[in-house]
């Protein structure tokens, strides 16, 4: 079945609610997509989050069989573009289905490597 639902023209009035101004680090790059529709391919997957920044891999999950999970894992270039990627892309249309992202959180105990060389 499926007959996804009428557009819902997202006019971009619709910016975040009781923000906080800058989001807080998310201390990640890597992102978690949800809600993919099934046709959706890695390539699709990268391309759509272009957008946002530099994408470094993108996978989509799938089963044994090769059957599409309906989630993914990308890594951006760098955590303030992981985090344009959710500010911008979560509940953005990908083929027909309102996609959600958020932070990756199933990341290895913390070893936040040092970071630096970010200075503004």
């Amino acid at each position: 079945g499926g007959g996804g639902g009428g557009g819902s023209g997202s006019s971009g009035a619709a910016f975040v609610a009781g923000g906080y101004g800058m989001a807080p680090p998310i201390g990640t790059s890597r992102l978690y997509v949800g809600n993919l529709s099934w046709d959706v391919t890695w390539q699709d997957l990268k391309d759509h989050l272009k957008q946002a920044g530099s994408v470094v891999r993108a996978d989509v999950m799938s089963t044994p069989d090769g059957r599409s999970k309906g989630c993914g894992l990308v890594e951006m270039a760098s955590e303030a573009e992981a985090r344009r990627a959710i500010t911008e892309l979560n509940d953005s249309d990908l083929k027909g289905r309102s996609i959600f992202i958020r932070e990756d959180r199933e990341v290895g105990g913390g070893g936040r490597g040092g970071g630096g060389g970010f200075a503004p």
